[in-house]
């Protein structure tokens, strides 16, 4: 799977998800560290990336924008975590998600909760 990790998120997380064989890259790589979150979701949508991200502003531009794709995985309550630990939590709930996220879907990971919102959603 692609990913475009968000510039709220360390770039190691990038590494992690390389090693487990994706194709990921940072924002920062690329030179968007201050792009608007309009320009990043574009970004992945072009690119046709999931979106990894800590940051709720994303599923409400997508729900006002009633777009059906890019995909974004909101990290919540992971933050303090490690890149590992966070990269762990996604990697296990890839396969889960996986037929949304090509879909498009906002997922939601928390420790220990799972939640899943197909796109578009409601405004």
């Amino acid at each position: 799977m692609k990913f475009l990790i968000d510039n709220n998120l360390s770039p190691l997380l990038v590494d992690a998800l390389k090693a487990a064989g994706h194709d990921a890259v940072h924002l920062r790589d690329l030179g968007m560290q201050a792009a608007p979150d309009e320009t990043v979701l574009e970004r992945a949508r072009a690119d046709g990336q999931v979106l990894i991200s800590a940051d709720t502003d994303f599923g409400g531009l997508l729900a006002r924008s009633r777009a059906s794709n890019p995909s974004v995985i909101l990290i919540r309550r992971l933050v303090g975590r490690r890149a590992a630990e966070q990269a762990s939590i996604i990697l296990a709930n890839l396969d889960q998600v996986a037929e949304d996220l090509t879909a498009g879907a906002v997922v939601v990971l928390h420790e220990d909760l799972l939640r899943v919102r197909r796109l578009p959603m409601p405004g």
